[in-house]
């Protein structure tokens, strides 16, 4: 299959220059880091102090064709925190062939798609996090009329610049009731997904050679309400974590997302109730666990506000979907909520003549009620119950324009968090962390795009590493060059460690360079509520990105 979309690519590449209505596009991403002792810090850069992760993407489209290509390189290792899988390693990660008409959409190679929610399956590439669980098969997209369409998958996963021993198949379906009914006062549409797993169970029957998964999803608009409800369901399997069979009994597992909102000019109001139990999915059972994400076949996010500043991120949330049956720790899931809520003054008002916005959210997670049977090796699990804490997160946001030129950002934060959710361990046996975090932001525009930006942080806690102070100062020369010093400072700490960073980034056209020299702070990094863990480092870092 490789050779022929290569071939086909190439083909294509030659006749859409001898015809010149064809194109190409793609983009090129190169990020580097140069590790460093820093005595100071008690860090000591590793042997292979230069580290490199490397994108080329490029896609040729021809009428109704497109075919794509992308070589990645990891050399001599990949960058720290990513999963070992990618060192020392280059190639071609992924290639696709699409064909696209009124109808049918096929694509065979390397492809990302997404059913629902994403609770039952999501492929997608973030390179920040390391995640590319691409499916390497075939996808068909069916849309007959305006009201219906299916698409079907299957394949497997990749992993690395290999792919996953399970294979993957699936079907979504999606139907829009209103328009099949003539329904004008309500936009009502219907949704259905199956999602299988095959993967030889080798001589062992008491394992499951297929997991399968099902879902069904309602979605309405009506005036300025709207929501939705999905729930899913997935076959009994053994439970497994990190290669290790940690209980013969087989478990099914569910999920229930619940989203309900209201929005009208200048107010919107946003809820979600999600319960998850035994819901983690992966294309290799034995992938279970990892702390990688790799071969993940289903999207569970955590559902928290995602903040934006240094001390905001230092204590975030990991969802918590696994069934975990282990001598040290018994746990089912994960059952929460978040609202959120956001209010635009009138321009002129007294808090502001240009424009004022608040945001407040308010989310709390915890484990679900469950009674564990170590001897039958079994559980009973209450719906939602009083399972112990792992989260809860209360905050607000002003965003001011005083003027044409003058900007501000004030926000506070009051967060609870189980320090085994952000440090790593057994949740529920490290007790919890009570933190509070205030920002003020400032940005002064001057002319010919010149802006200066200040941000002043404070963490308050007792518990954990103590207070933290921060600072962020970046000033904008014009639209293309830009630089900015910014220090954490953990003068609770034991140690009093300042994680200080100095960079700057210049764009020209298409292309982007961006240069930072200073200290990372490790813990968790999340990206759309998804996270790994990153590891304290010092050094040089360095990013350049061409699109075109």
């Amino acid at each position: 299959m490789k050779k022929l979309i290569l071939g086909a690519f190439l083909l294509m590449g030659a006749i859409g220059f001898s015809q010149e209505n064809g194109y190409f596009f793609g983009g090129l991403e190169s990020n580097s880091q140069w590790l460093l002792d820093d005595e100071d810090f008690g860090y000591f850069a590793p042997k292979e102090q230069f580290r490199s992760n490397n994108y080329l993407q490029l896609n040729y489209s021809l009428g109704k064709f497109t075919a794509g290509v992308q070589y990645e390189s990891y050399l001599p290792k990949a960058l720290e925190g990513y999963s070992p899988t990618w060192d020392n390693q280059n190639g071609i990660g992924t290639y696709y062939l699409n064909f696209r008409n009124e109808t049918l959409d096929i694509t065979a190679g390397y492809f990302y798609e997404q059913f629902g929610s994403g609770l039952l399956l999501r492929t997608w590439e973030d390179r920040q996090l390391g995640i590319n669980n691409a499916l390497k098969g075939v996808r068909v997209k069916f849309s007959p009329t305006a009201t219906f369409n299916m698409t079907g998958v299957y394949g497997q996963t990749r992993n690395g610049f290999d792919v996953s021993e399970g294979v993957i198949q699936g079907l979504d379906a999606n139907l829009d009731l209103s328009a099949l009914m003539n329904i004008d006062a309500v936009d009502l549409k219907f949704g259905a997904s199956y999602v299988g797993r095959y993967q030889d169970n080798g001589a062992n029957d008491t394992i499951p050679a297929s997991v399968n998964a099902y879902g069904g999803r309602l979605d309405f608009v009506a005036g300025n309400f709207y929501g939705g409800v999905e729930a899913n369901t997935k076959d009994p399997d053994v439970l497994i974590n990190e290669t290790i069979v940690t209980s013969p009994q087989l478990f099914d597992g569910t999920a229930l997302l619940v989203n309900l909102g209201y929005a009208q000019k200048g107010l919107g109001i946003n809820t979600t109730f999600r319960r998850l139990e035994n819901f983690s999915f992966y294309s290799d059972r034995y992938a279970e666990g990892n702390q990688y994400n790799e071969q993940i076949i289903n999207y569970v996010p955590a559902i928290t506000k995602q903040h934006d500043y240094l001390l905001s991120n230092i204590y975030v949330y990991n969802s918590q979907p696994r069934l975990l049956f282990t001598t040290n720790e018994q746990r089912a899931g994960e059952v929460g909520t978040q609202v959120d809520v956001y209010y635009s003054f009138d321009k002129e008002s007294a808090l502001g003549k240009v424009g004022t916005k608040l945001a407040g959210n308010f989310s709390y997670w915890a484990g679900l009620d469950t009674e564990f049977n170590k001897t039958d090796q079994n559980y009973d699990v209450k719906f939602i119950g009083k399972g112990d804490r792992y989260f809860r997160d209360l905050n607000i946001e002003i965003k001011n324009r005083w003027s044409s030129k003058w900007s501000t950002v004030a926000s506070f934060q009051d967060v609870i968090i189980d320090k085994s959710v952000s440090k790593g361990g057994i949740l529920g046996q490290q007790g919890d962390i009570r933190a509070q975090i205030a920002v003020i932001e400032g940005t002064r525009r001057f002319t010919g795009a010149k802006a200066l930006r200040m941000e002043l942080q404070h963490l308050w806690t007792a518990d954990d590493d103590k207070n933290w102070a921060a600072g962020v100062l970046e000033y904008n020369f014009n639209s293309s060059l830009g630089v900015y010093v910014a220090d954490s400072w953990n003068y609770g700490g034991p140690n009093n460690d300042h994680f200080y960073n100095i960079g700057g980034s210049y764009s020209k056209g298409r292309a982007r360079f961006g240069l930072n020299y200073g200290r990372q702070r490790g813990g968790l990094i999340c990206v759309g509520g998804v996270c790994r863990e990153v590891p304290e480092s010092s050094g040089v870092t360095a990013n350049l990105v061409v699109t075109f």
